[in-house]
C-alpha cells in the first residue's frame, strides 16, 4: 500500500510540473517620454488671388500658364484696351486745352474759372484711367505660382476667375485641438509634420494662430501652423500629420512583444505573472516607441509581463519562467 501510494503522489507532481507553460518575461519600466498629440489637416496655401477684372470683356493676351512661377507686379493679363485708348485721346485732348488756357489766363483772354474747369476735367480723368488701366493690365498682387487658368485668348470674361495665384511659401495648416489643451498651446510653439507623400520624413513649422474661441459642438479650438517651404517640395492640398508636443511625462513602457491584440477586436491586452500564474490584463496603448510601446494604462510599474510564449496562456495558466 505504502508503494502505490508513493508512486500515486510521484504521478500528481509530474502532471503539475507538464501544466506550467514556458515564457519569457521583462520587467514593466517608468520612463520619460515625450507628451505628443497628432492631428491631421490638409496643407494650404498661405495667399490665394484671383486674377479677374472689375468689369466683362474681351481678353487679348494671357502671359502666363499654370505652373509658371510669377513675381509681385508682372503682367500677367492684357484685357481689350479700346477705352483706354479712348480715354488717353480724351485726356491728350484736354492736356493741351489746359496749356492753352493758362497762356490766355495770363493776358486776361480767359477767365480762371475755365481753367480750373479743365484742370478738374484732368485729374477726374486721370482717376478713371488709371481705374480702367488696372482692369485693362492685371498685374499679380503677390509673388507666387499660377494654379488655375480658366481662358484662352479672346475669350471674355464672364464669372470664374482668369487665373489664380498662389503663395507657396509659407505655407499653413488649421489643426483642431481638443479645448482641454487651450491653455497649453501658445504662438510660436514649434511643430513637426509628416506628409503621406514623403512618408516619415519630417518637415518643420511653428504656432501662427491660435482662434479665441472653442466649437461649442466639438469642443474643439482651430490652431494655425505655418510651415517653411523654403524646398518647395510641399504643395497645396497634401494630407499632413501635426504633431504638438507638450513636454515629458513618466510613463510605463514595455516591448511591442508583451502586447496582445483581442481576436475579434481592436482591444489590447498582457500577460502579467503574479506568484507563477497568468493573469489577463487589458490595457491602453499611447505611442509606439522604437520597438516599446507607451502604456496609458492597465499596466503598474514594476509588474512582471510576457514577451514569448502567450500562445497557451489563459486567466489562470501556471508559468515556468525561463528568461536568457
Amino acid at each position: 500500500m505504502v508503494s502505490c501510494s508513493g508512486k500515486k503522489q510521484e504521478a500528481t507532481t509530474s502532471n503539475e510540473e507538464e501544466v506550467k507553460v514556458k515564457v519569457n518575461t521583462t520587467i514593466a519600466q517608468l520612463r520619460p517620454v515625450d507628451e505628443l498629440s497628432t492631428y491631421t489637416a490638409n496643407v494650404q496655401a498661405e495667399v490665394i488671388n484671383h486674377i479677374t477684372p472689375l468689369m466683362p470683356g474681351r481678353i487679348e493676351k494671357i502671359y502666363v500658364n499654370i505652373g509658371d512661377r510669377v513675381g509681385k507686379g508682372q503682367l500677367l493679363v492684357q484685357m481689350e484696351s479700346t477705352n483706354l485708348q479712348l480715354q488717353t485721346t480724351q485726356l491728350a485732348n484736354l492736356e493741351r486745352d489746359y496749356a492753352r488756357y493758362s497762356e490766355l489766363l495770363k493776358v486776361g483772354g480767359i477767365a480762371q474759372q475755365t481753367v480750373d474747369q479743365v484742370k478738374t476735367q484732368i485729374d477726374v480723368l486721370k482717376t478713371n484711367m488709371k481705374n480702367v488701366q488696372d482692369n485693362t493690365q492685371l498685374r499679380s498682387p503677390i509673388s507666387g505660382v499660377v494654379t488655375a487658368r480658366n481662358y484662352d485668348d479672346g475669350n471674355v470674361f464672364a464669372q470664374m476667375p482668369i487665373l489664380t495665384v498662389q503663395q507657396l511659401n509659407p505655407l499653413k495648416a488649421v489643426i483642431n485641438v481638443s479645448e482641454s489643451n487651450f491653455t497649453r498651446v501658445k504662438v510660436g510653439m514649434p511643430v513637426s509634420l509628416k506628409l503621406d507623400v514623403y512618408g516619415d520624413e519630417e518637415f518643420t513649422g511653428r504656432v501662427r494662430l491660435i482662434y479665441p474661441t472653442i466649437d461649442a459642438a466639438t469642443h474643439t479650438f482651430g490652431v494655425e501652423v505655418a510651415i517653411n517651404n523654403q524646398s518647395n517640395r510641399v504643395r497645396p492640398g497634401m494630407y499632413a500629420r501635426v504633431t504638438l508636443k507638450f513636454g515629458v511625462n513618466n510613463r510605463v513602457v514595455i516591448p511591442d512583444t508583451a502586447v496582445q491584440k483581442q481576436t475579434g477586436s481592436n482591444d489590447r491586452y498582457v500577460f502579467a505573472i503574479e506568484n507563477g500564474v497568468a493573469k489577463y490584463q487589458k490595457v491602453e496603448l499611447g505611442q509606439r516607441l522604437g520597438d516599446h510601446y507607451e502604456i496609458i494604462s492597465g499596466v503598474a510599474p514594476g509588474q512582471e509581463v510576457v514577451t514569448a510564449g502567450h500562445t497557451r496562456l489563459i486567466e489562470g495558466t501556471l508559468v515556468e519562467i525561463i528568461n536568457n
